[in-house]
């Protein structure tokens, strides 16, 4: 999965344990300083200074900066009908080399509206790893409901007589491999927004049970927002995924994989949290078991977050 070049990136980009310097009491600034290492050269010594705030975010949220832009959050609900209820003009399964679950790429228009969408319906154990193509619904509806609008639009879609998921394509500008292979890097203020992406894309991933996030899963635009994709390898049940969180201290690419700085909305969104709550959020896409795990990794990482704020205090750990 080519994770050792991702290694070296966010390595240049993210000792974070050591290098974000604490914010002032007002919250309005955050200083960084990058360590560069393995190619992500250019940031050392570097301290840019956040806008106070961020941006809105559907569910009340607010982020450093929306991965989807205002405008396309408040359209999702009309891409959910479009890709629930389009016509398929056109189809192509995808080679193993793009995804090895083989999905199809399809093509869909409705009004004059000509959209392409990835269409998968992966269930079972492949490989020795559980796959679902639920889960996608899961995640994205998750992701939608917490504020962190980074997963695109996916629903439920019967394609070639079986039902799957589908999802939204997005036209990115490169993806995590392709940032590493051209050792590039954002500047000024969209640095910081892009730490924040990557602290937020943790927890996501540490919720959701999700240790398949490799390069080729983050799609980043022009801009530095950072899209996230694929989720069929997610919501795990095993011990494995209940008794320990996949990013902190001891994640094995590193003990800088943390989720070192957090929105306080969301660490209170995940706090406010219920089995019910997410039954209500994911309709029958996850199971009781999958939904009991989920806040099994919830209180995890509560504990974890509670801890980190000991120790770097509350101004350092959690911004508005």
């Amino acid at each position: 999965m080519k994770r050792c070049a991702l290694i070296l990136i966010c390595a240049g980009f993210l000792a974070l344990g050591q290098s974000v310097a604490k914010p002032d009491t007002a919250g309005a600034k955050l200083g960084i300083r990058a360590t560069a290492q393995g190619g992500a050269a250019g940031a050392e010594g570097a301290t840019i200074a956040a806008p106070r705030g961020g941006a809105a975010c559907a569910e009340g949220m607010t982020i450093a900066a929306p991965q989807f832009k205002s405008d396309e959050i408040a359209d999702f609900a009309k891409w959910e009908d479009f890709l629930a209820t389009a016509k398929i003009v056109d189809q192509k399964q995808l080679p193993e080399s793009e995804g090895v679950t083989q999905p199809w790429k399809l093509t869909l228009e409705k009004d004059g509206v000509t959209r392409n969408a990835v269409w998968k319906n992966v269930s079972g154990i492949m490989g020795g790893h559980k796959e679902g193509w639920k889960t996608e619904i899961a995640a994205y509806r998750l992701s939608k409901a917490l504020g962190l609008n980074m997963v695109p639009p996916t629903v439920e879609l019967e394609f070639r007589g079986d039902k799957g998921s589908c999802q939204l394509w997005v036209d990115s500008w490169k993806n995590f491999e392709a940032i590493t292979k051209e050792k590039l890097q954002p500047k000024g203020i969209k640095y910081t927004y892009f730490i924040r992406e990557l602290c937020l894309q943790r927890a996501f991933d540490n919720l959701i049970a999700n240790e398949d996030r490799h390069q080729r899963n983050y799609l980043i635009t022009e801009d530095w927002r950072m899209i996230l994709i694929d989720h069929s390898r997610t919501f795990q049940t095993t011990p494995k995924f209940t008794k320990s969180l996949i990013y902190d201290e001891h994640f094995k690419e590193g003990k800088n994989f943390i989720m070192d700085t957090l929105p306080r909305k969301f660490y209170e969104a995940i706090k406010a949290l219920t089995a019910a709550s997410i039954r209500d959020i994911v309709g029958d896409t996850l199971t009781d078991n999958e939904i009991a795990a989920m806040m099994a990794r919830r209180d995890l990482m509560v504990a974890w977050i509670e801890n980190h704020i000991k120790e770097k205090g509350e101004t350092y750990v959690l911004y508005d």
